[in-house]
């Protein structure tokens, strides 16, 4: 019996490193959860198409929201940065930047551009609808006497 309580700690230390050997097998399965990480100014292309030349800062502030980078040897100059590093998978990163001459709007660029302003026709299909027009009062009256 005092033998038995020697082994002990021995036996339980060797099953313990056996069922560590198929840790490995169990994490390819479970991983753990990571965030959407999203920084910066989310700008999108109806938010852009609504900028115009000529615009004043504090329009474009309103269009736009608050630049990022607003950086002080380059006044007239603003960057729009947003980047996304969802949990899995590649990060996406979008720049926008916006010139500025005398405090009006001058050009826009970087990877969301303005509309031109032309839209395309869209196609649009013939139908013919048959448009039954309502009997008369007095050809009901007919018909039910």
């Amino acid at each position: 019996m005092k033998r038995f309580f020697y082994l002990l700690p021995f036996l339980t230390i060797v099953t313990l490193c056996a069922a560590c050997s198929s840790v490995n097998q169990v994490t390819s399965y479970i991983t753990p959860y990571r965030i959407d990480v999203r920084q910066g100014n989310w700008v999108t292309q109806e938010m852009v198409s609504q900028l115009k030349p000529g615009q004043t800062r504090e329009q474009v502030r309103f269009i736009l929201g608050s630049p990022l980078v607003s950086d002080m040897f380059h006044a007239d100059r603003w960057d729009y940065i947003y980047r996304l590093q969802p949990g899995r998978g590649e990060a996406e990163q979008r720049r926008i930047v916006v010139f500025f001459q005398d405090d009006k709007l001058v050009r826009v660029g970087g990877d969301v551009i303005a509309d031109d302003g032309k839209k395309t026709p869209t196609k649009t299909t013939n139908q013919v609808i048959e448009v039954v027009a309502p009997a008369d009062a007095n050809q009901k009256k007919s018909k039910t006497e």
